[in-house]
Formats: C-alpha cells, structure tokens, sequence
C-alpha cells in the first residue's frame, strides 16, 4: 500500500522503514506489520549496551549525566512553573508513595523526572532523559532495591515543595542531592554484587 501510494517500489519503502527503524520512530513485527512508537531514545540505549558492556559501569555513567543535568532541570522548573503543573506534580509523587512494588514505584519516580523536565519547558531536557530512561530504569531498579522506595519519596518530596514554590536554587538543590545520594546507592549495590 505505501508503495502504490508515493509512486516507488518496494524495496524503496523497505529502505525507509528499515532508517525509520534505526532511528527509533517504527517498530517491525514480522507477521503483525509496522508500528509507529515513541522510542527515539533507543539508538542511544544500544549504543550506551556496545560502548560500556558491564552494567555497573554503564549505569554509573549515566547517573553522571543525570547529576550534570537534572539539578538545573529542577531549576528551570521551579522558574517556568506554569498553572496546571502543580496538579501533575503531586500526582506524580503520589503515584510513587503509593505503588504498589517496585516495578510501579521505578515507573512512577520515570515520570515524576520526566515531567519536571515538561515544566521546565525545554522539550531537549526532556529527549535526553528519555534518551537513558532505560538505563534510568536499571539503575532504579539497583537504588531502589538497594535504599528501598522510601527515600526516593521524601527525596522527591523535598524537590516538589522548592519547585512549587518556585525556589530554584532550593529545586537545584535538593535534586541534586536525590540524583548524589541514588549515586551511592547504585555504587553500593554494585559493591554487592562484586563481593559475591
């Protein structure tokens, strides 16, 4: 059909869906068909698995990269707070204090993060936590098991109350301090795993 309907051949839209693939916007099932997703971060998650095949070291990377960006995200927020993103926030946090295991709480705390990146208004900050938000869910997975659900709620809490408050260099800070603290959190439980 999509051949008959922009004039080419069929290996020419095979061409295309294939780049289209590759880059995250189409998922191909053999037998189901094509599927347009949202995944532009997937190159990134592949070549992040290639470049740095241990895990630890991998996910201790990309904490460093969150630690370089979401404390000024936080800021930003707390700057460009617009009305209706208030109600979204507390949401959020409240969908972590009330998940019910640890695979809705690392959900959760993803969306907590990525809607502060939606406030603050940059629609890059946004792409390049999804760009490691797979990474962002191994490394959740390690922290939270490692300090369990808890800290993350009151770590969240403190970043929720500066931003809504519109105190940016309290957001910065306390964002900084949640992103340092799951920092040691995943350093220790990979300090585990070395120890078996």
């Amino acid at each position: 059909h999509l051949a008959e309907q922009f004039g080419v051949s069929r290996p020419v839209v095979r061409e295309a869906t294939k780049r289209l693939e590759l880059q995250g916007l189409v998922e191909v099932r053999q037998g189901i068909g094509i599927r347009v997703t949202d995944r532009l971060h997937a190159p990134m998650t592949s070549a992040a698995r290639l470049l740095l095949p241990e895990a630890g070291e991998r996910l201790r990377q990309a904490l460093e990269v969150r630690a370089v960006l979401e404390p000024e995200i936080a800021r930003r927020a707390a700057e460009r707070m617009m009305p209706g993103d208030a109600e979204r926030l507390q949401r959020l946090h409240y969908d972590l204090e009330t998940a019910r295991d640890l695979a809705a709480a690392m959900e959760a705390d993803l969306a907590f993060h990525r809607e502060i990146a939606r406030v603050s208004g940059n629609e890059i900050f946004g792409l390049m936590l999804d760009s490691i938000a797979d990474l962002g869910r191994e490394s959740r997975r390690a922290t939270m098991s490692e300090a369990g659900v808890g800290r993350a709620v009151k770590q969240h809490a403190a970043v929720l109350e500066a931003i809504l408050s519109g105190e940016a260099n309290a957001a910065e800070k306390a964002m900084r301090v949640h992103i340092e603290s799951a920092v040691s959190d995943l350093l220790a439980h990979v300090g585990k795993g070395k120890g078996k």
